[in-house]
């Protein structure tokens, strides 16, 4: 009786551990095995592989390529996101409720439909390319390449930039701008001057989100990037080489990723310390009705800017009801695509649901868990713990991907190619949402409640069941609608992983779309579309919110 007394009172501390040596075997140990696969070559200890990728240029050019995506996709995200935060927080614009749902939905689709739905449109045959020549005799400009990428990942990513600044925004009390404003900071002057500085924290956040985005995306290089080849591409071609994979070749890639990953994370984390301090707005700033020309260039730029962001998924959706005969659309409406989507594909929207619902699963108990313990069992162990749980934030998908065959690859851990080690994947990568929304819910319930339960005899276990787990309830769904949304559009980890059991939409539309079926690839990214759009919609309701805080 005493030692069931005992583990009850210490009954989570059991469940820090448990986690933990789950964290260890499902995260850790393929991390570790990636790294000695990359140091290891002919039975002994090598630098080998390193030293291949930066002797030659087309290998560490890849390097290069990437580092200049990623500073271009985040400073062009940036100079759009940044305005349109503004605009929308002191603007009265016609229609916000509406255009910041539809701002969310055009960046939770997978950006590489926004790729293809470019190629669609302004590709080598696409219709505004075609309409151009035919009609105007105007040559476009090639899509593809770095171009074609900074374009997609740009429109896709912006909003994450957005969604930060909005609620930075919010925060700002709006005496500091009338005390500016009586000063003579007027215009530009007080946006740049009083407004920019108190953001610094914010805007590096979420450069670093768009950063890691653009650094981890697979697929929008892998469409549209033609000869321009990233690190995520680059790692993929050498580990499922036709020609015999290099295995230990791809882990040295891949530990170069994750190193430069973990740097800028560092550093910007260096860089928010230095800078970080709390805001209270207690008279926050409030939207105005402009009249004249900063009216309408304001009404311009933020229905011009999600025109562009919205326009790719709808054309995709266009496209899936016209005919179709492989590339080519031919004149007239059917359903054929969506037929031959479901006779051919059909297996990987099953597959989506069932992967991704078991996925989910475990992200929310998982979550739930490691919150409490990091929020509530505050300790060195825990500090450990909650750090573990964010290297998935930083580990883009390929170099997971390629850890998780290494280290699964040989019994008693033989998970290759079983549906397992897609799970094991998606959960990984997608438990940060959860973790952070829970924990930030736990932070706003006050532990005065469970001391009150456990003073009227309640055990841990029962206390936290009845009472804390109803209260967390809210913050876990929002982060569990959010987790299935980036489930169901995960490409760059399962490209790896998955096999022909274990095909998701993700896969298909990306197959299609390489072998030419693109009325298919249409059909597929129209389901995954709308799939997106209800499981936002059901958030919305859920929640009684109309936008996403990060």
């Amino acid at each position: 009786m005493q030692n069931n007394e005992a583990f009850k009172k210490d009954i989570w501390s059991v469940i820090t551990v448990g986690i933990i040596i789950l964290y260890a075997l499902v995260l850790m140990l393929p991390l570790f095995t990636l790294l000695k696969e990359s140091v290891i070559k002919d039975g002994g200890f090598s630098l080998a592989y390193f030293s291949e990728f930066f002797d030659k240029k087309y290998y560490y050019g890849t390097l290069f390529n990437s580092l200049r995506v990623t500073v271009a996709v985040t400073l062009s995200s940036l100079i759009l996101a940044t305005p349109l935060a503004y605009i929308m927080t002191t603007f009265k614009i016609k229609g916000k409720l509406y255009l910041q749902i539809l701002i969310l939905i055009s960046s939770m689709a997978p950006p590489f439909i926004g790729a293809y739905a470019w190629i669609l449109l302004m590709g080598r045959n696409g219709v505004v390319t075609n309409f151009l020549s035919d009609i105007f005799h105007i040559t476009m400009p090639d899509i593809y390449g770095f171009t074609g990428i900074l374009i997609v990942l740009t429109l896709q990513l912006t909003p994450l930039i957005y969604m930060f600044m909005m609620g930075a925004f919010k925060s700002i009390d709006n005496s500091l701008i009338e005390a500016a404003e009586s000063m003579g900071y007027t215009g530009f002057k007080k946006i740049w001057l009083v407004i920019m500085p108190l953001m610094v924290p914010t805007i590096l956040a979420g450069s670093l989100l768009v950063f890691m985005r653009a650094l981890a995306d697979f697929g929008t290089p892998m469409l549209i990037g033609e000869g321009f080849q990233t690190l995520p591409v680059l790692i993929f071609n050498e580990f499922t080489s036709e020609m015999g994979g290099d295995s230990g070749f791809a882990a040295a890639i891949s530990v170069i990723v994750v190193i430069l990953a973990l740097t800028i994370f560092l550093l910007q984390k260096f860089i928010t310390n230095k800078k970080s301090f709390s805001m209270s707005a207690l008279h926050p700033i409030k939207e105005k009705k402009q009249s004249g020309i900063k009216n309408v260039l304001a009404h311009m730029f933020v229905y011009g800017y999600l025109a562009l962001a919205i326009l790719p998924q709808l054309y995709v959706v266009y496209t899936a009801f016209q005919k179709t005969s492989g590339r080519i659309f031919v004149p007239g409406y059917s359903l054929d695509s969506f037929r031959t989507a479901f006779a051919r594909s059909g297996d990987t929207i099953v597959n989506t649901f069932t992967l991704g619902l078991v996925a989910l699963f475990f992200v929310v108990v998982i979550a739930i868990l490691v919150a409490y313990v990091t929020v509530r069992r505050r300790s060195t162990i825990t500090n450990g713990l909650d750090i573990i749980s964010m290297i998935p934030y930083i580990v883009p998908g390929s170099v997971l991907g390629v850890a998780l065959l290494l280290g699964f690859n040989s019994r008693p851990l033989l998970l290759s190619g079983t549906a397992a080690i897609i799970v094991i994947a998606f959960v990984i990568r997608r438990l940060p949402y959860t973790i952070r929304s829970s924990a930030a819910i736990i932070h706003q319930i006050s532990p005065n409640i469970e001391e009150a339960a456990a003073s009227l005899g309640s055990s841990n276990l029962k206390t936290f069941f009845k009472i804390t787990l109803p209260m967390m309830l809210p913050g876990v769904i929002s982060g569990a609608i959010l987790s299935w949304v980036t489930i169901i559009s995960e490409l760059s980890t399962s490209v790896l992983l998955y096999t022909t059991n274990t095909r998701t939409m993700t896969i298909g539309v990306y197959t299609e779309v390489i072998r030419g079926n693109y009325g298919v690839a249409a059909a597929l990214s129209t389901i995954l579309i709308v799939i997106t759009v209800i499981s936002l919609l059901v958030f919305f309701k859920l929640t009684g919110k109309k936008e996403v805080s990060l």
